[in-house]
């Protein structure tokens, strides 16, 4: 198994700017594009794993999202600089739990959490299918890194009108 202390918990991988055509009626980030820019980060985490592009055309196999969720905390506008930090939260022989932050990369402060589970897929079958020991490995590896951070508030979050 790799060494977890050469490990970053959390990662620190991949800054965006919020291009022009990312911006609605509002004047701010339109929310698909939360979603497009954190599934862009998502790519520099899944080429951390192993599990990227190189992989895919590799071995046959490929990723799938299986679930996830957007918290919107604080608003970006055309132009903001972005920056993305992730963490593994759980794993197993099929799937990978993370959880991602986008802060705004100048001003510091958090602008959106999203919170993933990834499926492995045997592309031929296009079925859930188990990684391959090298791959889960280094995922166990990331995961054995970062499970001492603490969980995130939102982890989990159930949407809904909360009442005073």
């Amino acid at each position: 198994m790799p060494d977890t202390v050469d490990i970053p918990a959390p990662l620190e991988m991949h800054t965006e700017t919020v291009r022009p055509e990312w911006i609605d009626h509002n004047g701010h980030m339109n929310v698909a594009y939360y979603v497009l820019a954190f599934d862009e980060a998502a790519g520099a985490l899944s080429s951390y794993l192993g599990i990227g592009q190189e992989y895919r055309n590799r071995s046959g196999n490929g990723t799938f999202v299986g679930d996830f969720h957007v918290h919107y905390i604080q608003e970006v506008m055309e132009g903001d600089p972005l920056r993305f930090s992730h963490r593994l939260v759980d794993c197993d022989e099929k799937r990978v739990h993370y959880w991602q932050e986008m802060y705004h990369a100048e001003k510091g402060y958090l602008a959106a959490e999203a919170e993933t589970i990834t499926l492995h897929i045997d592309m031929s079958a296009r079925k859930v299918a188990p990684f391959p020991p090298e791959v889960q490995e280094r995922i166990t590896a990331v995961y054995e890194a970062h499970k001492h951070l603490p969980l995130p508030e939102n982890l989990g979050r159930q949407i809904k009108v909360r009442r005073r």
